[in-house]
Formats: C-alpha cells, sequence, structure tokens
C-alpha cells in the first residue's frame, strides 16, 4: 500500500513542530552557557559591556546550530513518533498496511531537504557570522587587533606551483589597512624538485596587490656574487585575505569558498588537512540527520506504550546520540592525525549510524 499525500503531510507537519520546538530549546540553553563563559573571560576587562557580550553569544549562535542540528534531528523526531504512536494514529496506520518504511520516508526527505538548505544556503551565513565573532573576540576579550596569529619564530608562508616553490619568513609583521608591513624579511627559492636556487633578504617589505615590495634588499644565488638593490618587487599569489584565511579556523569559511582555498593551499605546498577534514563532514552532515532519523525510530515506533520501558527507551534514545557524537569526534581526530583516511572518517559516523538505525528497524518491523 502506498503512503498518501495526506498522511506524508500530516506526518511532516508533526515532525516539523517537533523539531522546531527541540532545537528552539537547546538553542536557548546554548546561547544561556554561551553568555556565562564569555561573562567569565570578560570578568577582568570592565570595560567590554554586557551588550557586546551578547552580540558575540549571538553572532556565535548559527555556527552552534550546525553542532546540535544532530541532537534536534534524534528529539525532535523521537517526540513526533512518540506522540503519533500515543494517539494510536501509526497503529491505524500500520492496521491499514502502512510499513515503518513508508511513514518514515516523508520525515526523511524533509531532514534531507534541511540538512541540504543547512549546507548550501545557512553554512555561508552561519561562517561569516562566526568569522565575525572571531574578530570580536580578538579585540574584545584578547586585546589583538589583528586575528593573524604570529609566533616567537616568525611568519612563514609558502607559495608556489611544479615549477617554482617561494618560501617567506619574516621576523615581525604589523597589519596596516589591506597592507601587510613587514620586517627581517628573507625569501628562498627552490626548484621543481625542491633544490635551492636563490635568496633574497630584505630589512623591510610589503605585501599588498599581488606584489611583494621589499626594501634594502640583497639578492644571493649560487655561482654569483650577492647584489644590493634599494627596492625590489616580487609578483605572487599571495593576499592578505589568503594570509588570514592561513590562520583562520575551517568554521569562518563557507562550503562554497572550501575546494578553492583547499586546492590553493595544497598546490602552494600548505597543509589544509583541517579544511579538508571540516568540508567533507559538511558533506556527510545531510546523511548524518537522516541516520538520527532511523536511530530515534528504533527506540520511539512500538506499538504497545502500556507494555513499560518509557524511560528506559528515552534513555537509549539520548545515549545512542551522545554515542554518535563522541563517535563522530573520535574519527574526526583520527582523520586530522592522518590515522584514518579524511573521507572514511567523516563519512563513517553517517554511515554506522545509518545502519544501526536500518537494522534496528529490520529487526523491530520484519523481524
Amino acid at each position: 500500500m502506498r503512503l498518501s499525500p495526506t498522511l506524508s503531510a500530516y506526518i511532516g507537519r508533526q515532525f516539523l513542530l517537533a523539531f522546531v520546538s527541540v532545537l528552539a530549546v537547546i538553542l536557548g540553553v546554548v546561547v544561556l552557557f554561551d553568555v556565562i563563559e564569555l561573562i567569565r573571560r570578560a570578568a577582568g576587562r570592565p570595560e567590554v559591556g554586557v551588550g557586546s557580550l551578547m552580540l558575540m553569544a549571538i553572532l556565535k549562535l548559527p555556527q552552534m546550530l550546525h553542532t546540535v542540528l544532530p541532537f534536534a534531528v534524534l528529539i525532535g523526531a523521537m517526540v513526533a513518533f512518540w506522540r503519533l504512536t500515543r494517539s494510536h494514529e501509526l497503529v491505524v496506520a500500520r492496521s491499514a498496511g502502512i510499513s515503518a518504511w513508508q511513514f518514515l520516508t516523508p520525515v526523511l526527505v524533509i531532514v534531507f531537504g534541511l540538512g541540504v538548505i543547512e549546507l548550501t544556503a545557512f553554512n555561508p551565513l552561519a561562517a561569516s557570522l562566526y568569522a565575525r565573532y572571531q574578530k570580536l573576540e580578538d579585540e574584545v576579550l584578547l586585546g589583538r587587533t589583528s586575528a593573524l596569529d604570529v609566533s616567537e619564530v616568525g611568519l612563514w608562508l609558502r607559495e608556489g606551483n611544479a615549477e617554482r616553490q617561494m618560501v617567506l619568513h619574516a621576523d615581525q609583521v604589523t597589519q596596516q589597512g589591506l597592507t601587510l608591513n613587514l620586517r627581517g624579511v628573507h625569501v628562498f627559492f627552490m626548484d621543481e624538485n625542491e633544490h635551492f636556487t636563490r635568496r633574497v633578504s630584505a630589512v623591510s617589505g610589503q605585501l599588498a596587490d599581488g606584489w611583494l615590495d621589499l626594501g634594502d634588499v640583497w639578492e644571493m644565488e649560487g655561482g654569483k656574487s650577492s647584489e644590493h638593490k634599494d627596492r625590489l618587487r616580487l609578483p605572487t599569489e599571495l593576499t592578505l585575505e589568503r594570509v588570514h584565511d592561513n590562520f583562520a579556523a575551517p568554521e569562518t569559511m563557507s562550503f562554497w569558498q572550501l575546494p578553492a582555498f583547499i586546492s590553493f593551499f595544497e598546490k602552494a605546498g600548505f597543509a589544509a588537512v583541517k579544511h579538508r577534514m571540516h568540508f567533507q563532514s559538511l558533506l556527510s552532515s545531510p546523511l548524518l540527520y537522516c541516520a538520527m532519523v532511523l536511530v530515534a525510530a528504533v527506540f520511539s515506533l512500538r506499538p504497545n506504550m502500556r507494555a513499560g520501558g518509557l524511560m528506559l527507551r528515552v534513555g537509549g534514545g539520548v545515549a545512542a546520540g551522545f554515542g554518535i557524537y563522541f563517535f563522530n569526534k573520535i574519527v574526526y581526530a583520527f582523520g586530522l592525525s592522518a590515522t584514518l583516511p579524511q573521507g572514511l572518517a567523516a563519512w563513517s559516523p553517517a554511515l554506522v549510524a545509518g545502519l544501526i538505525g536500518v537494522s534496528g528497524l529490520l529487526h523491530l518491523e520484519d523481524g
């Protein structure tokens, strides 16, 4: 028997109502704890107002939505299925010949659609707001005027292609508008086999508009005497934005920006492991949300609600959600450390959760 459009719309509406309610409660709790944590961090800075802290919490909230969305899907699906089972609506549907797979279909379609929308449309907004949050965090809480973080060994950057590589080192870095001012600059050039070919040392330099302008320069090349120049301009694909991106968290970059960023920095010799893992986990998120629906169905689709064990099923569902969350974090760390292939580490939580849900439903429904 095919599921009617009317019943599909009704089940989908019940799920959406429960999902939105649960998501609102979870986000409210997240905002509360974020505000408390920001107030604690700003306790030693009396010049920081509560309004600034509230703004920071709101800017961080869209990025946190991606983290809590699997839990909202899981709990929202459990609430919707329990409500339909308690009112015997699913019992009547089953007696009419409708299987669990059929009335799960509209929920799975809705969840997958929400995942695609969150990935392609909402994620760029969340990334932009999170970048703004990090900038405010640097200025308000950490007292830094720039998000560019340079260690005591200075700034190291690398650029190149299959034919040549250029490695830049600067002892001191300051940002002035859209220009990066450098002091104690050393530029090393290598060929396609990464053999050293030339070195340029300068007292000062500026990185802006696709050019590296150096002042008081000494140029050294194998087999030739050193040559001094007052000014030297070197073409480069490095920009201030790309330098910032190299230090930025993957969460500050949108889904659409990540492929080009990964391609550029891997060609230039940088390691983009964190960004590649984040991109793969974003791609797998719609499948993970669907898997959470299947897991929720295992713990909530029981025809006889009078048989007892409600709290056990509730605890089991919540424990399964946290178990999937911790498993996701563990394999994500394995992917970052190259212990597991990045694709496997990013997709395995969704696949494992989906297999658990399918096997549980096969046992309960067709067992």
